[in-house]
């Protein structure tokens, strides 16, 4: 559309974007603070309490999408980011000032609301603001938001974290400024980010989708004709109206449980599912076992971590370019299928007790198929497969159903690598990836190139079979 306003777009979109950088960043930075505020809270040689400080967030993450749906559809999506940026950075102050495990776990539990709202609002706002030759690569800025936000935590964390010599106790380790402070920094370096979306959050204006829904037409008109121009904003305006027919403000779940919305309501919950089942963020969230399972020291494993967050930047970057010209369902297919014969290779490695480089290069490669694929693409589908009318609480199950999955593979993935060994984890996440690959090939349509009005129709019509 040669007309659009690419400015304009591209600053609402950063702007709410940073939603996701704050998603990742506080995701993340926890693995770099592991070694020392265990050795701080003394849960160091308690696997469940070390579990429970590692997954806390995911507690809030679901609290956060479930509050998400609700809150998006009956108080707009521009109030939500702003509730998420006071919620990041309380988390951040008070993770980083707690001296008891107790208050560690509840400020977690806090910055996991945050994530939960985040990971929610921004693509829907991305998405209804963006005109549709370009929401791929508009929402897709959402995922590299996110992979910046995680590469600034690893960077953090690595600059932050002082060298520890090999033969340093535990005691010694403790007695560091990394076990009384550099932890704590860690956490509070994401206050500047968090503070800084508060604060721009107030140059947004509302989603004209919403400002529809609540009958305040000449406002998203004006917006809708900033973004577009005055014929863009009028045709918009009419499609926005014959998709909220018969809507009114207040929320229900009941139209989810209709049976024309079921199948598009099960893709969105399977491929968001998949999207953490597929196993790749093992490699983030457990990066010291996986590291020392391919013969790395604590030292050189947090440059490594570094390597994967730089390889997990450039090929979001990648994916931002084709998502719009390739196609969602293509780079779907190339994501589950590169992943599940990664897999097999890196299982077949761990097996025969391969170390080092090798192994690296197969995970970097496992990562950058991820980034250029399923990381980004799952989000932009699930901004735009649902109606106008319930796109709010339909993400929001989406995304619950997304922090449930990612809560499981952090439980299970211990249990696993204890029971089946590495190798064994990858060859099972190989066959989720395959079970994928199916999925997509068989139910998912493409969506590039559509309005959301215009997918809406496709997608609800009786007789098309998902």
């Amino acid at each position: 559309m040669k007309s659009t306003n690419l400015f304009y777009v591209l600053k609402l979109s950063l702007i709410s974007a940073m939603g996701g950088l704050l998603f990742g960043y506080d995701w993340v930075v926890i693995g770099g603070a592991k070694p020392f505020y265990e050795l701080f809270f003394d849960i160091s040689t308690v696997p469940g309490l070390q579990g429970w400080a590692m997954s806390s967030a995911l507690v809030g993450c679901i609290i956060g999408a479930t509050m998400a749906g609700w809150g998006t559809d009956t108080f707009g999506r521009k109030k939500l980011l702003i509730l998420a940026a006071i919620l990041f950075s309380v988390s951040a102050y008070g993770t980083g000032a707690s001296n008891q495990f107790e208050l560690f776990i509840l400020f977690r539990i806090i910055g996991g609301v945050g994530i939960g709202i985040a990971s929610t609002v921004s693509p829907i706002y991305i998405a209804e603001v963006a005109p549709k030759g370009m929401r791929g690569i508009f929402v897709s800025v959402n995922q590299l938001t996110i992979v910046i936000g995680i590469l600034a935590a690893q960077i953090v964390n690595w600059q932050l974290a002082q060298p520890i010599p090999e033969e340093y106790t535990s005691v010694e380790i403790l007695n560091s400024w990394n076990g009384q402070s550099g932890w704590r920094w860690m956490f509070w370096a994401e206050l500047i980010p968090s503070i800084s979306f508060f604060l721009l959050m107030f140059l947004l204006p509302e989603t004209p989708r919403y400002l529809v829904k609540v009958k305040k037409t000449e406002s998203a008109k004006k917006i809708l004709k900033k973004i577009g121009g005055l014929e863009y904003a009028e045709n918009s305006l009419e499609s926005i109206k014959q998709t909220l027919i018969n809507t009114t403000k207040s929320v229900s779940v009941k139209p989810l449980f209709k049976k024309s919305l079921r199948p598009v309501l099960i893709i969105g919950i399977v491929l968001a599912v998949f999207q953490q089942w597929c196993g790749i963020n093992i490699i983030f969230n457990y990066a010291e076992e996986i590291f020392t399972s391919a013969g790395y020291d604590v030292n050189t494993m947090f440059l490594n971590i570094v390597i994967t967050g730089s390889i997990n930047l450039v090929f979001t970057i990648v994916a931002m370019g084709m998502v719009d010209r390739i196609g969602r369902r293509k780079l779907m297919l190339i994501g589950s299928g590169g992943l599940a014969l990664i897999y097999i290779m890196l299982g077949l490695f761990y097996f025969m007790g391969v170390e080092g480089l090798p192994v690296l290069i197969l995970l970097l490669c496992g990562i950058a198929v991820y980034a250029m694929s399923l990381a980004p693409v799952t989000w932009v589908i699930l901004s735009e497969i649902f109606p106008n009318r319930i796109r709010g609480i339909a993400l929001s199950v989406a995304t619950v159903s997304l922090w449930i999955a990612s809560a499981v593979l952090v439980f299970t993935f211990p249990i696993i690598n204890n029971w089946i060994g590495t190798s064994g984890a990858f060859w099972m996440y190989s066959i989720i990836s395959v079970a994928g690959f199916i999925f997509v090939y068989k139910k998912l349509p493409e969506t590039k190139g559509k309005s959301l009005e215009e997918l809406e129709k496709l997608l609800l019509q009786p007789k098309n079979k998902l």
